[in-house]
């Protein structure tokens, strides 16, 4: 029940409204001054204001700048017996969502009250699906080395000093630089992140700075650089150590001077940017070969983050793969699997080249290919889908567990799966043929009783029948 707060000096028309509100099954408060009205708003949870505009102690303008100060997503609807044009100009500009001339009519007083609930409704879903889409992922991890990681975030977030992230590909750097961001002053303005060894370097610049029409053969229209895009924000310079040397000079300046000029123009442009750059490279080394500016580093690196790889956290391995399992499960509709010691163990002693990124790979791939409990043996068998220890591919072997080093023949081509890996052309095909293959020899085996597969293989028997339609499973003819 919407919760509406009536602030009019008239005692006859609160009693009016309020009559009318609570008919239509609305929770009422009224006050009869705007200074009571702001505590009201102040200590309650209100869905919508109307207020008078014309009151003996506080002017409903006020009040109203006042009530948005405290409530900025808090409809309000103006009335007053003295509407004029511009009356209700102001109080737009000022953010009321409307403005009713006393007596108000009874129909458009109803119909604006249910527009400005719905629309209050709109905004709170609205920040709530942003919370939901922007939110960063949690830094996962106690050991030393994370936890040192998380000590510099809260200490640096704060202010402004420019941070290089370094480590190697795949070890969380963007969500550290992520951290940064949610955790700085800047949180409510934008994170802009550039691959500086995505982009040409014929190209750099041009998405750096931006460019005017006309700079060069393809500028067909200004374009607004990356710079300017995150000015009040945060600009995340991903592999910086790829950047080419013109472009590490105008960068240089931007940062000198927080001003840039777009390519083609002649305008300075200034900025307020915060910059966070990352590398995998060894940027002294490459500083030594003549590939990156000295004064460029020592202007980044004002501080200094280092993501230890993997292999030297292993004790963090057990809660990220099981937040992975989980958040990764839920994607797929089905219920959560538990890892046992043994594949934990096993998780463990494996050598993550690829680090984070390879770890939810692997973790994705287990989910598919396992059972309910991912055994010791399910991460031997999986561990490296196209090496010479990886189980033969066929819908048995997908449905039990088998030993990874025991060669077997598959029975759809009769060549092993691992010499035959060249027919994907990524691992999310990969990945489909495995799962069609598993579903398909499940409702096999269950006589294509499709309840009693989505009972067995533990997933929604919607989600089966969806699956079923998605590889264009048929029962074979008897």
């Amino acid at each position: 029940m919407a919760k509406i707060l009536i602030i009019d000096d008239e005692r006859a028309i609160r009693n009016t409204l309020r009559e009318i509100l609570e008919y239509e099954d609305y929770q009422v408060v009224d006050v009869d001054n705007g200074i009571d009205g702001l505590e009201v708003i102040k200590k309650n949870d209100l869905d919508l204001v109307l207020c008078d505009i014309k009151m003996s102690r506080m002017d409903g303008m006020e009040v109203l700048a006042e009530g948005l100060g405290i409530k900025p997503d808090l409809p309000f609807i103006m009335i007053s017996g003295h509407g004029t044009i511009e009356t209700a100009v102001e109080a737009s500009k000022k953010g009321a969502y409307d403005f009713i001339s006393k007596p108000p009519d009874l129909n458009r007083l109803l119909i604006t009250v249910r527009n400005a609930l719905e629309r209050g409704n709109l905004v709170t879903e609205t920040k709530v699906l942003k919370r939901k889409v922007s939110k960063v992922r949690d830094i996962l991890g106690n050991s030393p080395g994370i936890q040192k990681i998380k000590d510099t975030i809260d200490r640096v977030a704060p202010t402004d000093a420019r941070v290089l992230v370094t480590g190697a590909n795949g070890s969380g750097k963007e969500l550290v630089a992520r951290w940064l961001h949610e955790k700085s002053h800047r949180v409510n303005a934008p994170i802009i992140e550039v691959n500086c060894a995505a982009i040409p370097s014929e190209l750099i610049e041009s998405e750096l700075f931006g460019h005017e029409k006309g700079s060069f053969t393809s500028a067909v229209k200004q374009r607004i650089g990356k710079f300017e895009q995150a000015n009040g924000g945060t600009l995340f310079l991903d592999e910086i150590g790829d950047m080419s040397h013109s472009a590490q000079a105008k960068v240089l300046r931007a940062l000198q001077e927080s001003k840039i000029t777009r390519v083609g123009g002649e305008k300075e442009i200034e900025v307020d940017v915060r910059v966070i750059a990352a590398t995998n490279k060894d940027l002294l080394k490459e500083i030594d070969a003549g590939n990156f500016r000295m004064d460029l580093y020592h202007r980044l690196s004002v501080i200094l983050i280092h993501v230890p790889p993997l292999t030297d956290r292993k004790e963090d391995i057990p809660i990220i793969a099981q937040s992975f399992c989980e958040e990764i499960c839920s994607e797929y509709g089905m219920p959560v699997k538990k890892f046992s010691d043994g594949a934990i163990l096993a998780l463990q002693s494996l050598p993550w080249t690829g680090n984070i990124r390879e770890l939810r790979n692997m973790v994705e791939r287990l989910i598919i290919l396992s059972d309910k409990v991912i055994t010791e043996n399910d991460v031997l068998t999986f561990a490296n889908p196209a090496g010479p220890t990886t189980v033969i591919a066929t819908p048995q072997n997908l449905a039990t567990t088998i030993s990874a080093t025991v060669p077997v023949t598959a029975a759809a081509n009769g060549h092993s799966f691992s010499s035959n890996f060249d027919q994907f052309g990524s691992f999310q095909e990969y990945k489909d043929y495995a799962e069609k293959e598993y579903i398909k020899y499940k409702l096999e085996k269950n006589n294509w009783n499709v309840s009693k597969t989505a009972d067995d293989i533990d997933i929604q028997r919607s989600h089966l029948y969806s699956k079923i339609e998605k590889y264009g499973l048929k029962r074979s003819e008897q």
